[in-house]
């Protein structure tokens, strides 16, 4: 079985959002292959390191099974929340974006499973 270093995107989408200075990232698999990656590899540690320029106070990462996701909860990344910082993404939305850089390490077939249900949502298989 070979596996490929991927960004976390190629097997997973994800949503943000805030509340005060606390950003939250829903992490969700394309499909439930990917589910055991996410859990493996996508750790608070890695994502504390991952936004270490923006100097987490903490992460906690909330495994959502049922759903094939994780819930993770950033606080003190949003330069003090939307009424308070002056930049251009207050709320946080975008930050998603630089979670799903994460390399993961992804069997093949679970790569090519991820791309098959990408594929059917799109309406191409």
């Amino acid at each position: 079985m070979s596996a490929v270093i991927v960004p976390l995107h190629a097997i997973a989408h994800a949503r943000s959002g805030d509340k005060g200075n606390r950003l939250n990232i829903a992490v969700i698999a394309h499909a439930p292959e990917a589910w055991p990656v996410l859990l493996d590899q996508v750790t608070e540690a890695r994502i504390a390191a991952l936004f270490a320029h923006r100097r987490p106070a903490s992460v906690t990462r909330h495994a959502l099974p049922n759903l094939f996701a994780l819930n993770l909860v950033l606080d003190g990344v949003l330069e003090g929340g939307v009424n308070a910082a002056l930049g251009l993404d207050g709320h946080g939305k975008t930050l998603s974006f630089l979670a799903l850089t994460l390399p993961v390490t992804v069997p093949r077939h679970i790569l090519q499973a991820c791309a098959s249900a990408i594929g059917a949502r799109r309406g191409s298989v």
